[in-house]
């Protein structure tokens, strides 16, 4: 299976090859505003993949606080919407694939205090009210998409400091076993980490770059 995978697209939203699955991996829009949550559903619809999962981000209060659209795990809206599919602490089966989304970021200091979406530990140096939400994630789940990373992985910030979840580190130590990890959020952790960790594949796939130039091609994962 051919997965395509992107995150932090902060507005800019590219021709993408195609393929069977496409993941989304939160921070949608460049402001925030209802017409480019508009434009970001436009750009999805148009790409050319058998499925197409998103989730929210730190970024994406609009999701956070009002959800305009009526999105949910249920998303189509009518026929031209069956490929579609919002993940919020929920999930969704294709090609007997098991997927989950979540939205959560751990807090770190160099955050923008005005995008906190889905981070609600502000100021605060653990994450570890974090674990319930972690708990809700199935125990055979095989993609998991998740917006901030886990602890020491894909979150090495420029300043040289891991800034990750702790509580979601855990969560894979103790049960999470998944194929493929899928998160975003660390603009300068882009990348896929080394064989040899917790987890079978993780990538970061931040499509900007920690100046918000968007210069980071989406990854491809073959499953």
């Amino acid at each position: 299976m051919i997965i395509d995978c992107i995150a932090d697209l902060h507005g800019h939203y590219p021709e993408l090859e195609g393929g069977d699955l496409l993941i989304v991996a939160g921070d949608l829009t460049a402001r925030d505003t209802l017409d480019e949550q508009g434009r970001f559903m436009g750009w999805l619809y148009n790409q050319d993949y058998r499925k197409k999962v998103f989730i929210a981000g730190n970024h994406d209060n609009i999701l956070r606080n009002t959800n305009p659209f009526g999105l949910n795990d249920k998303l189509p809206i009518g026929d031209a919407w069956t490929d579609i599919n919002y993940l919020c602490d929920s999930g969704v089966e294709f090609e007997g694939l098991k997927i989950w989304g979540t939205p959560w970021t751990a807090y770190f200091k160099e955050m923008n205090p005005e995008c906190m979406a889905f981070t609600l530990n502000y100021g605060c140096d653990t994450d570890d009210w974090l674990a319930e939400k972690w708990a809700l994630i199935p125990d055979d789940i095989d993609i998991l998409i998740t917006h901030g990373p886990p602890y020491g992985i894909l979150d090495l910030t420029d300043e040289g400091r891991c800034v990750g979840s702790k509580s979601l580190q855990m969560e894979l130590f103790r049960r999470l076993r998944p194929k493929l990890l899928v998160c975003g959020h660390i603009h300068e952790a882009y990348g896929i980490e080394p064989p040899g960790g917790i987890v079978e594949r993780a990538v970061n796939c931040s499509h900007v770059n920690e100046d918000y130039k968007p210069v980071n091609k989406p990854i491809r994962v073959i499953l």
